[in-house]
């Protein structure tokens, strides 16, 4: 409780309103930074303890961009249209595209503060529901005339402090103390008291403990804050996969350019050397076919390179960056994939499923809030019993009229009563509960449907990693017999016992095989990647993630040691086969 020493009194009324204005502005002026400071601390904190506790560790996390400091008045629309207009180059390795979409991403950025808001409400609801300390101080100054012409004037100011706190058991203890203290315009007190009061509910049947509605919403705020955490930590990992995986799609799109330049130049190659035999020993109809298939792929050439750089604009703007910035993607990373070779996974179905339901972080939420469910039938039926409730009051007032600052034990004025409500209109209780009851098997089922299809995920993952693992070998050896065939294809031409459409035939398989080569290397990646994000193995803040077996280290029961690639003349297994099992 905050005492106003009697040297106050002698204040004047228009001395006190005007550095009470003054107190006012530099209170707005002053504060509103360090509001927000104090807001990040405590969410921040909040945060990391949370991450902690899930998750076993915590990250630095911050919500500020490069604009977060600066006043909004300042940032004008000529700065940000210009701003996306610059010029950069760069060579950009898949590490520079991680960090500059975790800087610069709209889409990471909005998660991050979606992450921060839910840390703000908990904040909320932890100082309106646990329980607070309020200070509170208003001034009022007045001036006006009385009936006879007599100015008035006052100055009233109400100090007050209430202190709440809910208890384990849905009871709630209050103490307020309050001055309240009137000048007149002579400067002397009008009007002066202190209070102290003090209140405690508790309910002892409905409403009783975890089943007390401010007990449940704090809880319900808490768990919040656990499905956050997890959701923006698998955010965070979906998020570097895309980046990642775009990135690789695009350097397969470069290596395609490459692949059909190549073939536009043997295309060329070939239309000139049967030019120059046009004359004695080939056909026309021959170099005309040559030529219409040399323009046929300067025509993909050139639709190809159309669609890389419009692939490479939209994953400019997936990464924040501006249009106009010229990036270069390094083809490192793409050999370093096809050295490394297929990760094998030494996994089977069941063994898969166990790992993600233990580890995958969507399905932890799913477990929890179906739990949730299972609490709100309980709070429901708690609906149905009488309502007890236990109040006591307690409150202790200064002496009047000028004496504030002294007490009167013996004048603390008690009151205490026992509230029952008979819960004697139980239908709309009665249809509540039951409603509560349909809700909770309508939950199951979805859960169920979530486990099923978490199963089939997996199972469709394991099975189109082993198709896509079988279609890269298949295509490397396709790749080995296309080259062949055009070697020996121009060879023949040259001696006179093959046709154009032989060659034509041949460089086509060729330039089909070496996209698929391609094609089918980093489609294995992918499916690899997004199979240990479904089982919750996958750890994307590891170096060159993209590389590493995520399996290694976690003592998988039912894992199975992993498989050596079918030779190419393995025999497939025969349709019957294949239904018996």
């Amino acid at each position: 409780m905050t005492m106003i020493k009697s040297n106050f009194y002698r204040s004047a009324p228009a001395w006190g309103l005007g550095w009470a204005g003054v107190l006012a502005l530099l209170l707005a002026g002053c504060t509103a930074r360090q509001y927000r400071r104090t807001a990040d601390d405590r969410n921040y904190q909040i945060i990391a303890q949370t991450e902690v506790r899930v998750l076993g560790q915590t990250n630095a996390f911050t919500i500020d961009t490069a604009y977060s400091h600066r006043r909004p008045a300042e940032i004008l629309p000529e700065e940000l249209i210009n701003d996306r207009i610059r010029t950069n180059r760069r060579v950009l390795t898949v590490e520079d595209a991680l960090e500059l979409a975790m800087a610069n991403s709209r889409e990471y950025q909005r998660a991050k503060e979606t992450l921060y808001l839910t840390a703000l409400r908990l904040a909320n609801t932890r100082y309106n529901v646990r329980g607070h300390i309020r200070p509170s101080s208003v001034t009022t100054a007045s001036a006006s005339r009385d009936s006879k012409g007599h100015h008035v004037s006052t100055i009233t100011t109400d100090t007050g402090l209430e202190i709440t706190r809910l208890l384990t058991t849905g009871g709630r203890l209050t103490v307020n103390a309050l001055n309240s203290i009137m000048l007149h315009y002579s400067g002397r007190p009008e009007l002066s008291f202190s209070r102290v009061s003090g209140s405690l509910v508790q309910p002892l049947l409905r409403e009783f403990g975890r089943n007390n509605p401010a007990v449940e919403a704090l809880t319900q705020s808490e768990r919040n804050m656990v499905y956050a955490v997890r959701t923006f930590a698998l955010y965070q990992d979906e998020f570097a996969l895309g980046i990642a995986n775009d990135y690789f799609r695009l350097l397969q799109q470069k290596d395609n350019i490459r692949n059909r330049y190549t073939n536009y130049l043997g295309r060329v190659q070939a239309t000139q050397r049967l030019e120059a035999r046009a004359k004695d020993r080939e056909r026309l109809s021959d170099v005309d076919q040559a030529r219409q298939a040399e323009l046929a792929a300067r025509n993909s050439y050139v639709n190809t390179v159309a669609a890389y750089f419009t692939a490479l604009d939209q994953y400019k703007i997936r990464l924040g960056l501006p249009l106009s910035e010229r990036i270069h993607l390094d083809d490192a990373a793409l050999t370093a994939v096809e050295q490394n070779g297929l990760v094998p996974v030494a996994l089977d179905p069941l063994a898969a499923y166990h790992l993600a339901v233990s580890k995958q972080l969507q399905m932890l939420n799913y477990i929890d809030q179906f739990e949730d469910s299972q609490r709100a039938v309980r709070l429901a039926a708690d609906k149905l019993k009488p309502g007890l409730t236990l109040a006591g009051r307690a409150e202790l007032e200064s002496r009047r009229p000028t004496d504030y600052a002294r007490f009167n034990a013996d004048q603390v004025a008690t009151e205490v009563s026992l509230q029952l409500d008979l819960p004697l209109d139980r239908l709309p209780r009665a249809n509540a509960y039951r409603e509560a009851l349909i809700a909770f098997e309508l939950d199951l089922r979805n859960f169920t449907r979530r486990l099923d299809d978490l199963k089939n995920d997996i199972d469709r993952g394991l099975r189109t990693l082993e198709q896509r693992r079988l279609n890269y070998e298949n295509q490397r050896n396709a790749l080995l017999l296309a080259n062949r065939r055009v070697e020996s294809t121009t060879l023949l031409l040259e001696a006179g016992r093959a046709e154009v459409r032989d060659l034509v035939e041949a460089q086509t398989a060729q330039i089909d095989a070496q996209i698929a080569v391609t094609a089918a290397l980093v489609d294995h990646q992918d499916s690899r990647l997004q199979l240990m994000l479904n089982i919750g193995a996958l750890r994307t803040d590891r170096p060159q993630f993209w590389l590493q077996d995520h399996l290694a280290g976690l003592g998988v029961a039912g894992a199975s040691p992993p498989e050596s690639p079918a030779p190419p003349d393995q025999p497939v297994v025969p349709p019957d086969q294949l239904f018996d099992h």
